[in-house]
This record gives C-alpha cells, structure tokens and sequence, in this order.
C-alpha cells in the first residue's frame, strides 16, 4: 500500500486504464446509475440519429451540429473518465494488495491438534479449520491464534515494517491473511472463507466495486432527477412558443439548451466525489465497510475518545518523589528504584529513570545481592524486592497501607494526604515501604497530547461534544479532562456504560463515534454510528465496527472525522459551482436563441457573444469543460477548515457560489472569442 500512496492524479498507470474505463462506462447499464449523465447520454445519441440524417439530406448546418453532438459525447465521456480516474486510484491499491495474496500453502491440522499437518491451498481452507504457522510463513487466511505468541510483520496490510506481537486470549489474537510470522509458532483457527477475508473485502472496497450511495447521495441525485425532469418539461414546450412568435427553433438547440440547463456538473462528479473520500480513507490506512460509514464521520456530533493513547501518551510516567516526614528524598527514591529494577513495564522503567536524573541513583547489580523480585499481582495489587534481610514494597497505596499495618498513625496520615493530593491533580499515586516502614509516595503523571487540547478546540468549532472514556476514578478523570479540554468525561467506564452513553446521544438525534479493540468494546462499537476498531483489535470487535484503522491508532478518530466533514464540504462546495455555473450559462444560450423572435433580449446578451450559434456553442464547450477542470478538486477535496455550518456555509456562497457565476462568463466569452476567430461558428 506504500507504493499507491503516492500514486498522484497524473500517473500514467492511472490515467491510462480511466480512459478506456470512460469509454466502457458508456454501457446503458453503468451510465443509468448517473440519471443526469444517462439523460445526457440519451439526448447525445439522439441528436447523433439526426446529424446522420442531415447528412443523408445536405443540411446547411452540419457544421454547427457536428461540433454540438461531438461535445455533448465528451460532457459524457469526462464525466465517464473523472469517475474512472477515482476509480483508477482504489484499483492501483487494490493490485499491491492483490499482490500480497499469493498462492499461499497452509499448513492444516486435520484434527486441530498435534503437529502432524498436511500442505493445501490457503484458498481451500474452511471456517474453523486450525492451521499451524510458523517463522517465515504466511499466515493464509484471517484467523485468531488459539495457541502461541509470535511476532508477526503486517507491512503488507498497514504498509509499516515494525513488527507487532499476537498472542492467544486477550485483544490482541486477531491475524489477518497475506502477514508474515517472524519469530515462533502459533495455532490459527481460520475465522473467514476464502473471497470473504479482511484483504479481499478491502480489494472490494478499494476498487470501488461494492461502494453504495450514502443517503444524501441518493437524496442528491434525486433532487438532480428532479430538476432535470422539470427542465425537460421546460424545454419541451419551447417550440410552440418559437411557433407562436412566428419561427422555429432546431432539435440540436433544444439538446443544447437543455445540457446547459440541468446541473451536469455536479452530476458528473457526484460518484468521483464519493468514491475519491472513500479513497483518502484508504491511503490514511483506515478501512471503510461503506460509504455510508464515511458520509456519517462528516457528521458525528458526539466523539467518544478512550484516554489512554489517544488523549494521553499511553504511559504514566514518573514525575515526582513525595516523601513524608522524617524520611529523606533521596532514601525513598532510592527504595523505589530497588523495587522497580525488575519492572518491565512504562511505569517502572520511569521510576528507575527519574531516581538516576534527579538524585544521581545508578542502578545496581542485584545478583551479587541474591535479591528476590516480587511481581505485581492482581490480588496483592504491590510489587517489591527482598534482599539481604530487607523488604520494599511499592503499589496502591491502600494495598501498602494495608501491607504496613499501621492503622491510624502518622505516617499513615501523611502518606494519604499525599495521595489525596495527587489523585485531585489527576495523577496516580505509588505508596513505598521498606521493612514495615512508610517512606512516600511516587507521582505517576498521564501525560497529555501535545496540541490535542487545540485539537479538541477545533471540534468545539464544528459543534462536536468530545467526552472522554477512561477507567479512572472520577477525581483524576475530572483532572485530565480539564488538562485536555474535553467537554465531558466517562469515569469508571464499563461495556454497559458505554452502550448506555452511545444510546442516550443517539436518543437525543446525535451522531456518535467511537473507537475500541477489545471484544467488551464490541456492542458500543456496532451501536455507534462510526466505530473504529483497531486492527490489533479482537476478530469480534473487527466485525463490529464500520471502519479498521490497518495503524491501530486511536487518534485517528479525529482525523477520520475531518476527513468525512472534508467529503461533505466537497459536495456541497462543488454542488453550490454547478448550480451558479448553470446560472451563468442561461445568461449565454437564452438570449441567443430567442434573439431572432424577441430583439428584446439583446440587452441580456451581457457577454456580448458574437453569434447565436457561437454562443450555443461556447456555452457547450464551457460545460463540458469545466467537469475537467474540477476532476482534481473533486479527488483531492476541499481543503479542510474548522468552521462552523453558517460560516462554512458563507464561505461556500462567497468562493464557490460567486466564484461560479464569474468563472463562466470569463470561460464562455473567452472560448467564444476563439471559435469565432477560428471560424467555427
């Protein structure tokens, strides 16, 4: 997927294959899903039937109709080639994913069980067969690992060389087809049939083949169906009014008249715009099960956000010693570095880090000591060290105080007023003892996001309510959400209180979107109108979701929002050009054609057109044109800004509702000049 990330708009390998996709799209049954486009298409072949009979008959105007149909087939052919040229982008990913599909061997176990495997095709294999993979083999198909922890490469699928480790049980099982397994063994129960794993459904998604009209697509296209019938209607009676005025007006003017009238800009991009969003999702390494799933991000109004990782670096770090009386700084940071020299995790790393930078503790070789480490337990919630007759001790500080015994004492009252202290700054606080004997207590500090707090400030813009979902008691959780500057908080959370949380919003006509990876976070991620799950995730909370972000970033979450509110504003800039495009056109062509029966009309020709016919035909080139032009704009989107509806709404009005009025006028009479010089008409 590297590779088709930087494949850009004028690649060849994209360009190529979408001009002859346009010329296949002109099948009957591809160009009906486009009711502007088809219309079009149909009134081209009609006026083709009477430019072939004005030929057989010597019509004095073959030349004038000649250049008519001939741009009314390239408005259908750049609407053609600006949907294929989206469709040229997924299709160029999809071929590097395709690529990763090879005729993969598996190893199966026909009891599921033992190490007696026999070799099959990876594409034979059936839900809930076990396979056996190990180092240096492709894992076949998506599966989770009942058995075994290996460090598998998914460059193939997130296009990112580190490595990550899966394991059975817990929330990181879940393997996906076409990875690699580095390091060990593990037993894979295939969760998915062949045609139905997670890289085909991408292949699928990225090629545009399964994409569905979001609602306010097919709302869109209806109100565009609509006002091409009511223009139908319009310039069907046209003639009787010409006829009424002592004249006629020809068939090929009537078609003319009647392209430049309905919206057939925003017709032909409409599809392009919908599939090229769908598209930045992909090369942003998130997955969309639909379109619909994109068109909702663009108008969440609820964001729920887990602390951890996403709002927090992840890792609590150690930050401060706080010792209590009659105890010196430097005898409890030279405790709790004891006590933390066996700990591998984040936390424990800080505390040896902060006692060598603060007071100069070097770490000491403890095998010389015959010292005996004392892992953390779930139970005991305390992990320590015993060596030479002493023993620390350091962990909640209930689970210390309850270990000390030193029940209504001062000591014990210094250390809880610390405590107190920390939890209320929203850190987390580590009580250390040392043979029976409290010595403080160690901050541990959920550092925030660089620039998240602006970022949440940028939602706050859109309308969007950010709560924040943490485990936390709801002191520190109070904390960090003022540290943040989100707008609301979810202590204590559970499965239960994120389901009920999700409902009430929803219950309240909010859009809502979440993200987990966990299987608990399962039934919050399907009620939620976008949820992400991560693609570390659990099969169970994978299938729950309506997009897979392939990095496993939660932070992600807002950028995928700013990428459906990008899609939005796309449409609705480029709808609000096509509709003032239109406008200016009427300005071109209905003078010109009337001006024979009502001199009248003259003062409308503004533009000062040189001829009826060239104005005609001006006003037709400019339409066909122009959807060119925007194929690039439609792709790439409109550059994203943080702003409310009324003021996105004036901005619109302002550059693409006004800049669509100017633009036509200088195009038309700038493209008349040159046919006229030119002789064309």
């Amino acid at each position: 997927m590297s590779q088709s990330k930087s494949a850009s708009l004028l690649d060849a390998r994209i360009l190529i294959p979408a001009l002859s996709g346009a010329l296949r799209k002109l099948d009957p049954r591809s160009l009906a899903k486009n009711p502007v486009m088809f219309v079009v298409a149909v009134v081209a072949a009609l006026t083709t039937v009477l430019l072939v009979k004005d030929l057989a008959t010597g019509s004095s105007s073959l030349g004038f109709s000649f250049q008519i149909v001939l741009w009314l087939w390239f408005t259908v052919l750049f609407a053609n080639f600006a949907e294929a040229v989206a469709e040229g982008r997924g299709k160029a990913q999809a071929d590097s994913l395709r690529r990763t599909r090879t005729e993969t061997q598996a190893k199966l176990l026909p009891t599921g069980s033992g190490s007696d495997f026999k070799t099959v095709p990876g594409t034979s294999l059936k839900v809930g067969d076990v396979v056996l993979v190990e180092a240096g083999d492709i894992i076949p198909s998506d599966g989770e690992v009942i058995e075994g922890v290996a460090s598998v490469n998914e460059a193939a699928i997130t296009g990112e060389s580190a490595p990550v480790i899966r394991e059975s049980g817990g929330d990181r099982s879940a393997v996906t087809g076409g990875t690699q397994v580095l390091s060990d063994v593990i037993r894979v129960r295939i969760t998915a049939a062949a045609g139905s794993t997670f890289i085909d459904r991408m292949i699928s998604l990225v090629e545009g083949a399964e994409r569905q009209k979001t609602p306010n697509e097919i709302a869109l296209n209806i109100l565009l169906a609509g006002m091409t019938l009511i223009f139908t209607f319009a310039v069907v009676t046209i003639p009787s009014f010409a006829s009424y005025a002592g004249g006629s007006i020809s068939v090929v003017v009537l078609v003319a008249l009647f392209v430049t009238l309905i919206p057939t800009t925003i017709g032909a991009l409409l599809s392009a715009i919908g599939i090229a969003g769908m598209d930045r999702l992909v090369r942003f390494n998130v997955l969309a099960m639909s379109g619909r799933a994109v068109e909702a991000a663009g108008d969440v109004d609820t964001l729920l956000l887990d602390k951890t990782g996403t709002i927090t670096l992840g890792n609590r770090q150690a930050t401060e010693f706080r010792h209590i009386r009659g105890v010196e700084a430097a005898e409890l940071a030279d405790a709790a570095q004891l006590a933390s020299l066996a700990d591998e995790t984040p936390e424990g790393r800080s505390i040896v880090v902060l006692a060598k930078e603060k007071y100069g503790i070097r770490a000491r070789d403890m095998a010389s000591l015959n010292a005996s480490f004392v892992p953390f337990t779930a139970q005991s919630r305390m992990s320590g060290v015993d060596f030479g007759g002493s023993s620390i001790r350091k962990g909640a500080v209930g689970s210390v105080l309850k270990h000390v015994g030193q029940a209504g004492s001062q000591e014990e009252r210094d250390t809880q007023a610390i405590a107190d202290e920390i939890a209320k700054a929203g850190g987390t606080p580590l009580a250390v003892a040392k043979d029976g004997r409290l010595l403080g207590v160690i901050y541990l500090k959920d550092i925030v996001k660089g620039g998240i707090r602006e970022r949440f400030a940028e939602l706050r813009k859109m309308g969007i309510r950010t709560v924040m979902i943490t485990g936390d008691n709801p002191m520190t959780a109070a904390a960090i959400a003022a540290e943040a500057g989100v707008d609301d908080f979810l202590a204590q959370a559970t499965p239960e209180n994120k389901l009920s949380l999700i409902r009430d919003e929803q219950a309240k006509g909010k859009l809502v979107a979440m993200c987990g990876d966990g299987t608990n976070d399962a039934p919050a991620l399907a009620q939620a109108d976008v949820g992400v799950a991560m693609n570390t995730g659990t099969v169970a909370a994978r299938e729950a979701g309506n997009m897979v972000d392939l990095d496993s970033d939660p932070t992600k979450l807002i950028e995928i929002v700013e990428i459906g509110k990008q899609l939005l504003m796309t449409r609705g800039a480029l709808t609000t050009f096509s509709i003032a495009n239109d406008v200016a056109k009427y300005f071109a062509i209905i003078p010109a054609m009337f001006l024979a029966f009502y001199p009248q009309l003259g003062a409308l020709n503004i533009m000062g057109l040189a001829t009826p016919e060239s104005a005609i035909l001006s006003a037709i080139i400019f339409n066909a044109l122009i959807i060119v032009a925007l194929i690039p704009l439609s792709l790439r989107g409109v550059k994203y800004r943080a702003v409310g509806a009324g003021a996105l709404l004036s901005r619109n009005l302002l550059i693409y509702g006004l800049g669509g009025i100017i633009v036509p006028f200088v195009g038309i009479k700038a493209i008349d000049m040159a046919i006229t010089a030119l002789g064309l008409a």
